[in-house]
């Protein structure tokens, strides 16, 4: 009897220390997410962001101008909600696939996935397809999941092992690349060229209230997925032979959290444009934080991915004010230092 409370009293605490870990997170994210709303060249306080808030909730009235409310709940709030979750999602893909790859240093464009992305988004802006019917989001999510699926049969026709995937992947990324090249060198003018080139480096300068519902209801199954095979995750760090001598169905588990990684990713980028490094480097962060137990470890990432894009999305859009700085490009500067130093932390020691 004693032993069992002595075995009750850290499994609480350590449930209790998750509790506040997680509370933590969601409060930072929180005053992030406010505070980012307030910085920019109009000047708007903590308290008309609320006001603006609680107004289209239906619990008050805004004291602001119909200008100033726009700016608050059309403009600044959808991208900055975007920008969350679209650091959560890619953070999240990331620790996922460096568990199921075993390798520390995938992410989720090692699928291809943004590649073909960008070729689909280009096809429909440069080229007019789908006929006016698809748009540039839609063209981007089709031209993921194309990309995926080619990932999945060069891999499956070359044997099907996890480094095959990865091969596969970057013969994708290379392919799909090539393509939109061709596609916006031949037949794009210059200034679509530049409009194609800026979103390709990651931009989200556009988001909409659709763009945040969509994403996020993506995001949400998704982790409900990937917490659902969080045993599993943690045996694949063992290798797969491991995973399947403790029960897990190695290739149905593979395949299922490849391809909801995929369309979470596909997702994300045609929304908002391809973001590197996020999903590399965040995960390494996260596990600082909360350890390698996917329980513990797949929310961390999602609250840090999410506080990390809404202050580099605020850093984008104000360092060069009014000329706006595509996310990429912050992502990349902040991210290459953070990838030679997991680099660094995975040599081989001599």
């Amino acid at each position: 009897m004693t032993g069992a409370r002595l075995t009750a009293v850290p499994t609480a605490v350590r449930g209790l220390r998750r509790v506040l870990v997680w509370a933590a997170g969601l409060a930072v994210l929180c005053v992030s997410v406010a505070v980012a709303i307030t910085i920019g060249s109009a000047d708007i306080g903590g308290g008309d962001v609320w006001s603006v808030v609680a107004a289209h909730l239906g619990w008050g009235q805004a004291e602001l101008t119909p200008i100033r409310d726009g700016i608050v709940w059309n403009l600044r709030l959808p991208r900055t909600l975007l920008a969350a979750v679209c650091g959560a999602g890619l953070a999240v893909c990331g620790a996922v696939m460096q568990s199921l790859l075993r390798n520390p240093l995938a992410d989720p464009f090692v699928l291809g996935v943004s590649s073909g992305a960008s070729t689909g988004a280009v096809l429909v802006v440069v080229l007019g397809a789908g006929g006016g019917v698809v748009s540039v989001a839609g063209g981007a999510f089709l031209g993921a999941v194309c990309s995926f699926a080619l990932v999945l049969l060069l891999s499956h026709v070359l044997g099907g092992a996890m480094d095959r995937v990865v091969l596969s992947g970057v013969a994708a990324m290379q392919l799909f690349s090539a393509l939109t090249s061709f596609v916006v060198m031949t037949a794009a003018d210059a200034e679509t060229t530049r409009g194609v080139l800026f979103w390709l480096l990651g931009s989200l300068s556009g988001a909409e209230w659709t763009d945040v519902w969509v994403c996020l209801a993506v995001l949400a199954v998704a982790l409900v997925v990937c917490l659902g095979q969080a045993r599993a995750l943690d045996a694949f760090a063992f290798g797969q032979d491991a995973a399947a001598s403790l029960g897990v169905s190695v290739a149905r588990t593979r395949l299922v959290l490849l391809c909801v990684t995929a369309l979470l990713t596909a997702a994300l980028v045609s929304s908002a444009g391809a973001i590197g490094f996020v999903g590399l480097v965040l995960p390494h962060a996260a596990r600082a934080l909360a350890g390698p137990g996917h329980v513990r470890l797949l929310p961390v990432t999602a609250l840090t991915g999410a506080v990390f894009m809404v202050w580099v999305d605020t850093l984008a859009r104000t360092v060069l004010d009014p000329q706006e700085v595509p996310v990429g490009v912050v992502t990349s500067l902040i991210g290459v230092p953070a990838f030679v130093l997991v680099l660094y932390r995975t040599r081989s020691p001599r």
